[in-house]
């Protein structure tokens, strides 16, 4: 069983969408990471910080899905990150209608020791300088360290992301973001310059369009499973980082091929997170609904091309 370390937000959000709205509800990077890492046979934790504010139950709805959470701090008298936003009508843009940090504002990340020699380590979404404290202190180097970030970052603190982008082994970002962060409209040329800013392999996430997985001169591109119902897009690309590097994890491979795998799989266990709002759906997912799926993938994907 692989050790994955999980890097970021447990949170409160509040969404709507065009089918509805939620008051607040469980959400953030680590969880729905942790959520998807918890379909497959590793051995996870997550680091956060929470205020007292939010719900115990929610805690320990992610310890009964086999996630450590002893490095989830709790701040008494504080109050837990929440961010709440609405989407338009094609669920692929939103508003941000509030942001407060809270606690977030002053973590400082602490791993614990039975945690330091994790083989993966998954930085979620969060300041440059938090997910470097996070690397620095492994007891040694992992065997693949994944990075997500986002366009903030890279507008206010530009000079320490791309020290983290140095140490890393993977990053997964969108289209939108490869493009700011490199000044390359062409996702090819884009995924090239981040392969001289450090990571080995490079992962962009195109939202309903699928995702592509680079590694030098190799291409990967696997589709996003059509759907006949999208309720909440929220935390889809968090879910499909979990996906991917569980299945990393669970199988202890770093090859192009086996990467080519934790994309489907990743893809897959984010095709039931958009199903309902929040952790709705991956609460209850069935190994059964995974894998049914994931022949859908194949069916989706498979054919032997006819060649004159």
């Amino acid at each position: 069983m692989g050790k994955l370390l999980i890097v970021g937000t447990v949170a409160f959000d509040a969404i709507e969408t065009p089918f509805g709205k939620t008051d607040k509800i469980l959400g953030g990077a680590a969880t729905f990471i942790g959520l998807a890492a918890s379909q497959f046979d590793v051995d996870a934790a997550i680091v956060s910080v929470v205020g007292d504010d939010l719900p115990y139950e929610y805690l320990q709805f992610l310890a009964d899905k086999n996630i450590d959470i002893s490095a989830i701090e709790i701040v008494k008298g504080g109050k837990t990150f929440f961010w709440s936003g609405k989407y338009r009508n094609d669920l692929n843009t939103r508003d941000t209608i509030s942001t407060e940090l809270n606690v977030l504002a002053d973590f400082n990340p602490v791993v614990p020791e039975n945690y330091k020699n994790s083989e993966v380590v998954m930085l979620g979404n969060l300041h440059p300088s938090i997910q470097m404290s996070v690397i620095n202190q492994m007891e040694k180097r992992p065997k693949l360290i994944v990075l997500d970030t986002m366009n903030y970052w890279m507008n206010n603190t530009s000079e320490e992301l791309k020290e983290v982008i140095k140490h890393t082994d993977i990053i997964t970002i969108n289209d939108e973001e490869a493009r700011q962060l490199t000044n390359e409209y062409s996702l090819v040329k884009a995924a090239a310059q981040i392969h001289t800013m450090g990571p080995k392999y490079v992962v962009i996430k195109k939202g309903e369009h699928g995702a592509l997985l680079f590694h030098n001169d190799n291409i990967f591109f696997a589709p996003a499973l059509p759907l006949e119902e999208v309720f909440d897009p929220t935390g889809a690309g968090d879910t499909f980082a979990g996906g991917f590097v569980g299945y990393l994890s669970e199988t202890e491979n770093e090859s192009f091929n086996n990467l080519k795998n934790a994309v489907i799989h990743g893809s897959n266990l984010a095709s039931f997170c958009v199903e309902r709002f929040g952790t709705e759906r991956m609460a209850n997912l069935k190994k059964e609904e995974v894998e049914r799926r994931l022949h859908q993938f194949r069916e989706l994907t498979q054919f032997d091309i006819q060649l004159q």
